[in-house]
């Protein structure tokens, strides 16, 4: 059986002519499940997810071990680590990584922990910031997330943060690039189906930094979205940028409720 969509291009047509039905079996997904929304861990095939379920065996942990060195390494002008204000990980960053993004009044906008770690690495180490990609940044936001392992994502959209919320939402299901596709026509309307040899998920955001076995390393949620935006033929957006933080703050409300996962194993 195939699904097509009427997406208004040849092309798109052409590829997505390629998903398949594909139902999935094992009923409840436990805490990887929320009602309906279910974590790409239960999209992942078993030997991926039985790497995650192992933290000896996840090769993610190897980011966050990184990390935890870090947190205490002095660096900058100010000759600060983040344990100097911060002290344990452990208690004082439980539960960032389940309320990020988050609104930020110096900035005036929402912002992740990714900018998050760098604005204090300028402001209060006097340091310099790290690449987004970096050994370092991906080592230190899958550390401190981690501290929120289990814990249910649940953002903030009120308030201040509901305009970019609002535009993270339009952005989700904006059609873009030369494929004409927007993200809902994958995670939406064909999630459980395979389009070639991948079986697409719902496309949730609780399980990253994650370890994907195709980039055969760690990687952030926005290299994901940039990966996304070049297959359908659509120039992405920078590491970091309000499109993706917007973005990232709307996915992180949608799959609300599932546990913080970070750092886990895809396929």
């Amino acid at each position: 059986m195939h699904v097509k969509i009427l997406i208004g291009t040849a092309a798109a047509t052409a590829v997505l002519a390629g998903f398949s039905s594909a139902a999935l079996t094992g009923g409840e997904w436990g805490k990887y499940q929320v009602g309906d929304l279910r974590s790409g861990y239960t999209y992942a095939a078993p030997e991926t997810r039985a790497i995650q379920d192992d933290d000896f065996e996840n090769p993610a942990m190897l980011a966050l071990d990184y990390g935890a060195e870090l947190w205490s390494m002095k660096d900058g002008d100010a000759n600060k680590s983040c344990a100097d204000c911060h002290n344990d990980a452990e208690d004082s960053m439980k539960g960032v990584g389940a309320r990020y993004p988050a609104f930020y009044e110096p900035w005036d906008k929402p912002i992740n922990v990714e900018l998050r770690i760098n604005e204090c690495r300028e402001n209060n180490m006097k340091a310099k910031p790290w690449k987004y990609e970096s050994r370092e940044m991906l080592g230190m936001t899958s550390y401190v997330k981690y501290q929120s392992r289990d814990m249910p994502v649940n953002v903030d959209i009120g308030g201040p943060s509901t305009p970019f919320f609002q535009k993270g939402k339009a952005f989700y299901y904006e059609r873009r690039g030369q494929l004409d596709l927007a993200c809902k026509h994958c995670h939406e309307d064909n999630s459980g189906n395979m389009i070639r040899a991948n079986l697409l998920s719902q496309g949730q955001s609780n399980g990253f930094p994650t370890y994907r076995l195709k980039w055969q390393g760690v990687g952030s949620l926005h290299r994901r979205f940039r990966g996304c935006n070049s297959q359908v033929r659509s120039t992405p957006f920078g590491y970091g940028s309000d499109e993706y933080v917007n973005l990232e703050l709307y996915l992180a409300w949608r799959g609300r409720g599932l546990p913080v996962e970070s750092p886990s194993v895809r396929n």
